[in-house]
């Protein structure tokens, strides 16, 4: 199953490509001392806070680099 929107923060750190790819798009994001709270959120969910920094542009070009890999 692809990365999409819809997938939650944990699974996204469950694979290390895609917690590279995250990393890369929100510097930190990896370390936030506030990202238990973000962990069963989905990338969308997340998207929608401020705080994320996930800009429009920020999240098609994050969500471009997630559909390069190819999950079991």
């Amino acid at each position: 199953m692809p990365f999409t929107i819809q997938t939650q923060i944990r699974e996204l750190l469950a694979n290390e490509r895609a917690k590279a790819i995250l990393e890369k798009h929100i510097p930190g994001a990896t370390t936030h001392p506030q990202l238990q709270m973000a962990l069963y959120m989905s990338l969308g969910e997340v998207a929608t806070y401020p705080e994320s920094g996930l800009t429009t542009d920020k999240l098609h070009a994050l969500l471009a680099d997630l559909a390069a890999i190819e999950t079991a």
